[in-house]
């Protein structure tokens, strides 16, 4: 969901000349390997100029009647062998490794022989105008989450219907549309109206676990002073906005006059903090009583506008998106029907990111295994 921060304070426009230039990075996974390759040069944060400048005032606006499903027919009950991680240096990209069963279906119109974790997680038919998709849930790793979806999904959990104010029962997500569309990122739906901020009228928290993501041994800084990569610094205001203002908050820096006296502990600090204690202080919360998934392509996640505020809109990731890890609660992962999903990702879009052809959600169920 689009929702504009809240007014920031940002440095001066001379330092701000001087290092606008330097980011925009855009993250890219190698087979191997995560690296980062920049228009220009990535930007170096010194943390000793940024802090030590006079503040101004800014807004900035944020990117961010069917037949049933058929039973499925397991063909292999015994696990194989563990799949096998995403290889890379980032841990936050590292995948789980879990048995595999063999489930075979009839998916837009022909057999499909799919891989699943666990016979016992959901399977789930997301059928859509542009064909269907086959959904596995993963309950161990969000049991709230998943509980929240399919509760919706199959018509037994209560909402607030947006037209009329009332609260009503009936499948939720049955003629909804994907509103949005980001190229080579997500596709997202599940708003009642089809808006940015739709949602059920009630909202869940997350459930992540920042250890098991790695994020507790990332530090925010280098030993060179770059920002890491999961963080997506667009440029120095996103820094301020985003690391600089949490930290000025916690420490019970409000005015020039106290950064000045005790800028050398911002600098201490801001070069010891980790990312999951920055996403802390940004407001995410994290538990160890899940084993969070990496957001890599294919996966399903809450969306949210910051901390604990899902409701009832998801997307579908078109590509590995690690600069997203540890702020979106992953509960599922696409396992066939990944080319309707890059279909849908790949079709025109207006200003706002929304289709330039609808893309309606006939209906979300449970295939029977």
């Amino acid at each position: 969901m689009i929702q504009p921060f809240p007014p920031c304070l940002v440095l001066s426009p001379p330092l701000r000349k001087m290092v606008d230039c330097c980011i925009r990075a855009n993250v890219r996974i190698n087979a191997r390997q995560l690296t980062v390759a920049n228009e220009q040069s990535p930007m170096k944060i010194a943390p000793l100029k940024f802090a030590a400048l006079l503040f101004t005032t800014i807004t900035v606006l944020s990117p961010l009647g069917q037949a049933q499903p058929a039973p499925a027919a397991v063909t292999q009950p015994a696990p194989l062998d563990a799949a096998a991680p995403l290889a890379a240096t980032d841990p936050a990209l590292t995948a789980v490794a879990s048995p595999i069963f063999k489930v075979t279906l009839t998916l837009n119109g022909r057999p499909a022989e799919i891989e699943m974790e666990d016979l016992g997680n959901p399977l789930l038919l997301i059928q859509t105008t542009r064909g269907d998709l086959a959904v596995e849930l993963l309950p161990k790793d969000a049991p709230q989450t998943v509980d929240n979806f399919l509760g919706l999904a199959e018509g037994l959990k209560p909402f607030i219907d947006p037209r009329s104010g009332e609260q009503v029962q009936r499948p939720f997500y049955d003629g909804l549309v994907f509103h949005r569309i980001i190229k080579d990122f997500m596709i997202q739906g599940g708003s009642p109206d089809g808006q940015a901020n739709g949602g059920p009228g009630f909202t869940i928290d997350d459930e992540i676990n920042a250890v098991s993501l790695g994020l507790d041994l990332m530090k925010v800084l280098d030993e060179d002073g770059y920002p890491a990569a999961v963080l997506g610094i667009r440029d120095q205001a996103d820094f301020q906005q985003r690391v600089l203002l949490p930290l000025y908050k916690s420490m019970g820096i409000d005015n020039e006059t106290t950064l000045q006296t005790r800028i050398a502990d911002v600098d201490q600090r801001l070069r010891a903090m980790s990312v999951k204690e920055l996403f802390e202080l940004q407001g995410y919360r994290y538990s160890q009583a899940f084993q969070s998934r990496a957001p890599l392509r294919g996966v399903i996640a809450m969306a949210n506008s910051g901390p604990d505020s899902n409701g009832s809109q998801f997307f579908i990731t078109l590509a590995d998106t690690p600069w997203i890890t540890g702020k979106f609660t992953v509960f599922g992962k696409v396992r066939a029907g990944m080319d309707i999903v890059d279909s849908i990702g790949n079709m025109p879009v207006d200003a706002e990111k929304r289709p330039l052809e609808p893309v309606t959600i006939l209906l979300i169920r449970r295939i029977a295994i």
